[in-house]
This record gives C-alpha cells, structure tokens and sequence, in this order.
C-alpha cells in the first residue's frame, strides 16, 4: 500500500514573542489555513532568550512557528518577514517536504 504524499515546503521562523501578532496576520493574508506556534528557548547573536510566562509580555522571550505551504507561499512569507530582522531577533529557513495534505 502507497500513501499518498504532495510535495510541499516547511517553513520554520523562529523569533520574539512580539511578531505573534504580526505573523498571524501575515497567515491570514497570504491564506495559509495551518501553522503551530510554540515557546521557543536558545542563544543566539542577540544573546540568551527564554521561554518563561512570568516574563515581561513578550521581553525577551521567543516563539516557533511551523507552517507546510507551497514554494510560492513560502517565498512570500520569507520576502515580508525579511522587513522585521532589522529590528527583531528572527532566523527563518524552508524545508522542502513530503506530506500528507488535506
């Protein structure tokens, strides 16, 4: 037995708690129906950032956002979110994928 897969492109960002607004909306108006957001924790060039709720809303703290699109989707969210690594610690990357899409 086969399992149907499609190709599709993973695309990881990973960066302060404060873009959670902003990536959200950036979800819906590129109409990405799918992503996960979580607590992310590590040292980076912007130093030791941590995931504890008892921190300041969103200082110093990070979060993940996982999202399966196509390669064209995945170009426009690199694209918009290159515009906030100017202000905002943030690292992105894609990976291309095989998954079982509805």
């Amino acid at each position: 037995m086969s399992v149907q897969t499609k190709k599709a492109v993973l695309v990881t960002i990973i960066g302060e708690s404060v873009l959670q607004d902003r990536l959200r909306q950036l979800m819906k108006t590129l109409g990405v129906s799918g992503y996960t957001f979580t607590l992310a924790q590590g040292v980076g060039s912007h130093g030791v950032r941590v995931s504890d709720v008892s921190d300041i809303a969103g200082y110093k703290t990070n979060l993940e956002l996982k999202t399966v699109v196509s390669e064209e989707v995945s170009d426009q969210i690199l694209t918009e979110i290159k515009t906030y690594q100017a202000k905002y610690a943030l690292i992105a990357f894609r990976q291309p994928v095989e998954a079982l899409l509805d």
